[in-house]
C-alpha cells in the first residue's frame, strides 16, 4: 500500500468512529489519524470518496464553520441538524457536539 493510501485509510477510520450527532475538525481528523498537519488531506479525501461511503457531514472547519459552498453546505447543515447538532448562527455548536477521539478505541491503532 502507498503511503498515501495508508494516510486515507487512516483518515477513513476515524471519520468513520465519529457517532451521528457529533463533529469533529478537519484538523482533529488528521490528528486523530496521525497526520497532524494534514487537514487538507482530509478535506480532500472527503471531496473524492463515493457518495454515501463515509459520514462526511460530521467533519466541519475550524470553529465548527461548514466550508462547504452553496448547496452543499446547506445539505451539510441540514443532516448535521438531522443529526441533533445544533448551531449558532453559521457555525455547529462545537461545544456541545464535539467528539472527542480516543486514539486506543480506533480499529488499526
Amino acid at each position: 500500500m502507498r503511503p498515501n493510501e495508508l494516510r486515507d485509510a487512516a483518515f477513513r477510520r476515524v471519520i468513520l468512529s465519529i457517532p451521528k450527532g457529533s463533529i469533529a475538525t478537519y484538523g482533529q481528523v488528521a490528528a486523530a489519524a496521525g497526520y497532524p498537519l494534514y487537514h487538507r488531506a482530509v478535506a480532500r479525501l472527503l471531496r473524492t470518496v463515493p457518495a454515501g461511503s463515509l459520514p462526511w457531514q460530521r467533519v466541519v472547519g475550524a470553529g465548527g464553520e461548514i466550508r462547504l459552498p452553496g448547496a452543499s453546505g446547506a445539505e451539510q447543515r441540514m443532516r448535521l441538524q438531522m443529526e441533533g447538532v445544533a448551531f449558532r448562527g453559521k457555525r455547529a455548536d462545537l461545544t456541545a457536539h464535539q467528539h472527542v477521539f480516543r486514539i486506543w478505541e480506533l480499529e488499526g491503532f
